[in-house]
């Protein structure tokens, strides 16, 4: 059987860790170095649950164009963000990230054992996650509550850190993180930072891995890819025999390639010829999701895939409020008392931003993420801009007495 016509890609980073092989590269029966805990097992649900309903409101504006995201990142960033909120800001952003009633605990130490767990699990896979926290020291920065900033350190890792938001070098040192951490896949993250963010809070994930079997590069040809609005489009379709995983959903056939040590794998679910890739992503479950990843069996047929290099992205509050988390964005409405308890009825979340890279060929596949959650304060000072005639004043301060005044119309430098 051969795989010749269009393909969806959805990352999937298996749970799983063994060294063993079949003869041609194909994937064997692997287990976790460890089981995990119950809260650890619902994180992996809800953070997987969370990607795919994300994905369905991502794709409604991009109906019509590719789409590459990490919900883990966007989870990742998000959850720091959610361990200073309260109230209604805190329920509604727990549920939309699928966690339940879980208590704060909970949820970090479930986000740290699963960082520790991802970091650990294929020595012959690169996968780098890092999380960090930016404040502005000239307005935030004596309000912040500290365990605010030490949860962060502690559960996720986060490098945490107070910078003038006011300097342009800011931006600088900001999109450096971003660019160290993805290996310079994403190398800006932001081009500005508006007068009303105090804080910044971000993700990092980056993943490197050569394919468990090779695809050889005197077999890649060009070959026509069926485009979604029925255009055939030239491609360079990569060929293998066997070396994967092979399945069947009622209307999709699952491909399953492994990496490395086998612990990380790419699952691709192809709908049946007809089926519309908008409408199929639409009927998307997560019990449909662990049916594809359930029953899959090594193949030997040929396998056909098509090489691809994607950067993506996108701001995401619209989507995320369409899921439920609503009141963290509204400015005045908003509750994140637990980042700062002077302040913190007057914080929100400004933004919500995802890039996204991934590259796909014969050796391998090589994927970035940077989310950034930018919050912002209702009451941020107005710029004090000096752009029409003013009067100014040259004084000594502890008297009071006035030395110069003056009245400028024009400034002018000669």
């Amino acid at each position: 059987m051969q795989f010749r016509r269009s393909i969806l890609l959805i990352a999937s980073f298996a749970s799983a860790c063994s060294d063993a092989a079949g003869p041609d590269g194909s994937p064997q029966v692997i287990v976790l170095p460890r089981q995990l805990t119950t809260v650890e097992a619902e994180m992996v649900s809800a953070t997987n649950s969370f990607g795919f309903n994300l994905l369905k409101e991502v794709n409604a504006t991009f109906a019509d164009s590719n789409v590459f995201m990490s919900p883990l990142s966007a989870s990742m960033a998000l959850g720091m963000t959610m361990n200073g909120a309260e109230g209604t800001t805190f329920t509604e952003m727990r549920s939309t990230l699928g966690f339940g009633s879980r208590t704060y605990e909970e949820l970090n130490s479930s986000y740290q054992s699963l960082i520790a767990l991802l970091r650990e699990l294929d020595p012959k896979v690169e996968f780098q996650i890092a999380n960090a926290i930016y404040y502005d020291v000239a307005d935030i920065g004596n309000a912040i509550e500290p365990t605010f900033l030490s949860d962060a350190h502690n559960y996720f890792d986060a490098e945490v850190r107070g910078l003038d938001f006011r300097l342009p070098q800011t931006v600088d040192t900001v999109n450096a993180w971003a660019s160290r951490n993805t290996n310079g896949r994403i190398p800006t993250i932001i081009d500005e930072i508006p007068d009303r963010i105090l804080m910044l809070l971000m993700n990092a994930i980056y993943f490197k891995g050569d394919w468990r079997a090779a695809f050889k590069t005197s077999e890649t040809t060009t070959e026509s890819f069926h485009a979604l609005r029925g255009a055939n489009v030239p491609v360079s379709m990569m060929h293998r025999k066997g070396g994967f995983l092979y399945g069947r959903l009622s209307n999709a056939t699952v491909a399953e390639l492994s990496y490395g040590g086998d612990a990380f794998a790419m699952t691709i679910l192809l709908p049946d010829e007809g089926l519309n890739i908008n409408a199929f992503l639409a009927s998307l479950t997560p019990t449909s999701w662990q049916e594809a990843t359930a029953n899959l069996d090594s193949s030997r047929v040929d396998l056909y895939l098509p090489k691809f290099k994607l950067a993506w992205e996108d701001t995401l509050n619209d989507e995320l409020k369409a899921l439920g988390m609503r009141q963290a964005f509204v400015p005045d409405g908003a509750r994140f008392t637990r980042i700062s308890r002077s302040i913190g009825d007057k914080l929100y979340i400004d933004f919500v931003k995802q890039k996204a890279f991934v590259d796909v060929n014969e050796i391998g596949t090589e994927a970035a993420a940077v989310t950034v959650v930018g919050v912002g304060v209702t009451s941020a000072p107005v710029p004090v801009r000096i752009d029409r005639p003013f009067i100014f004043a040259i004084r000594e301060r502890l008297s009071g007495t006035v030395l110069f005044l003056g009245k400028i119309v024009e400034p002018k430098t000669n």
